[in-house]
């Protein structure tokens, strides 16, 4: 096998605007689905699946079945990153786009309890059971193509665009539920109002694989094939000669993806049905926060291939680890403008934890097996984190009937990826090829 070859041709500004671009519609589509399921967990399937519980407990039961989707993520970046390192990182992303697609589609149509009984939940869980899988091999896929596409100097800036499509999707899911709630009366919504956006999937599907199919192969990812081959497997040699990143992944993950949902998820619950006020305003409040961190991601990602990535992941988390005891007194007060900014700063903090993420986790790894390592060090922490995030704070609350305990839990959150990112090495302007040579 031949063990030189020519270095992979940087990609034209014009290609590589392509690329960011159908990474991004691709990630803020598959999002939007995956965050779609989420707040209707809070506002919908705890009445229509789970009727016979009282509101704080059905509500915890859909949030449950929301945490599935979080348990099957692993799983999916392990599969999908196996044959990502094998086959190229192109066709599992168009894969992972229709399994997400069809499975949210399908949502949009399951009877509920009153309908068929048991099996409305036992449909609900198997459908999120396949969201998380599709989405746990969507992200390490998005970013490796913009990261492996990209240079350099810039990796973190290009790699912060699909990371601003998790919020933008984020932002489509609670906008375009916010239109239904607001235009039909709260019998209509329940009835069937709330159907509407999973079954708009489809469209978004089809437009999103038609971006994704005029993208060409990872020219690193192929360089590194025709120099080495492939890996036999590939996540194996992830954990047996890189377990530290694996564990500074995991670090800033916890940190991240913990307070990211308690956040995005409890808080409609929170706001709702502790604060009393209307679900249009909790969907609203959400939906100012994803928008101005949409707008902010590129900037935090910028900044990282300035000053570095650690100190925008450092600062990030421990902003947050701190700002849970503010965030939950600034959401009891009831004031509009005040909740509105209580969700609005908690979303810029985690920009912070959230933008240099991509590029930092790919250049742990080298490119031989970079979707696994990425995607084991990414989703491996969503069983334990993003998953009970909501129900942890749920539980909390109703154990202790008040917001205190769940301040402690976001700071202890925040202090941990604080910590990874204070132990980690820095990687910003790194080629691809140095970090290759180290391993």
């Amino acid at each position: 096998m031949s063990t030189i070859s020519a270095a992979p041709v940087p990609a034209s500004p014009s290609g590589l605007r392509k690329v960011i671009l159908a990474s991004m519609i691709g990630t803020t589509i598959e999002w939007y689905d995956f965050f779609l399921y989420g707040t209707a967990s809070a506002l919908v399937f705890g009445k229509l699946f789970f009727p016979k519980a009282d509101p704080l407990t059905g509500t915890m039961l859909a949030f449950t079945t929301y945490a599935l989707g979080f348990v099957a993520r692993p799983l999916g970046g392990l599969v999908f990153g196996h044959f990502g390192d094998r086959i190229g990182r192109k066709q599992l992303l168009m894969l992972s786009l229709v399994m997400m697609g069809g499975s949210t589609f399908l949502i949009g149509l399951l009877p509920i309890f009153l309908q068929i009984g048991l099996f409305a939940p036992l449909g609900l869980v198997l459908l999120r059971l396949v969201q998380g899988f599709a989405v746990g091999g969507e992200w390490g896929g998005a970013v490796l193509m913009v990261c492996e596409f990209g240079d350099a100097k810039n990796r973190g800036f290009w790699a912060g665009w699909p990371q601003a499509g998790v919020p933008a999707g984020n932002l489509l899911a609670a906008a375009v539920l916010a239109i239904m709630s607001a235009v039909q009366s709260d019998h209509d919504f329940l009835a069937w109002g709330w159907r509407v956006p999973f079954l708009l999937s489809a469209v978004l599907i089809v437009i999103g694989y038609w971006v994704r199919s005029t993208l060409a192969e990872s020219p690193v990812f192929e360089k590194a094939i025709a120099d080495k081959g492939v890996e036999a497997a590939p996540v194996l040699e992830a954990i047996k000669r890189r377990p530290g990143g694996i564990g500074i992944g995991m670090g800033l993950r916890i940190g991240e993806n913990t307070t990211y949902y308690v956040i995005t998820a409890f808080s409609i619950t929170y706001i709702t049905e502790v604060v009393h006020l209307s679900r249009g305003m909790a969907l609203n409040a959400l939906l100012a926060g994803a928008a101005v961190e949409v707008c902010l991601i590129p900037v935090f990602a910028w900044l990282s291939d300035r000053i570095g990535r650690r100190p925008i992941l450092f600062l990030g988390s421990a902003g947050m680890a701190l700002f849970g005891f503010a965030f939950f007194r600034m959401l009891d007060t009831g004031a509009t403008p005040i909740v509105l900014a209580a969700v609005i700063i908690g979303l810029i903090l985690h920009g912070a934890m959230y933008a240099p993420q991509a590029a930092f986790i790919a250049e742990l790894f080298p490119t031989r097996f970079r979707y696994s390592g990425a995607s084991l060090a990414y989703q491996a922490t969503s069983i334990f984190a993003g998953s009970l995030a909501p129900i942890v704070a749920l539980a909390l609350f109703k154990t202790y009937h008040s917001a205190t305990p769940i301040a402690v839990y976001m700071l202890i959150s925040g202090a941990i990826g604080a910590f990874a990112a204070w132990r980690a090495r820095e990687t910003k302007g790194m080629t691809f090829a140095e970090i290759d040579k180290g391993f």
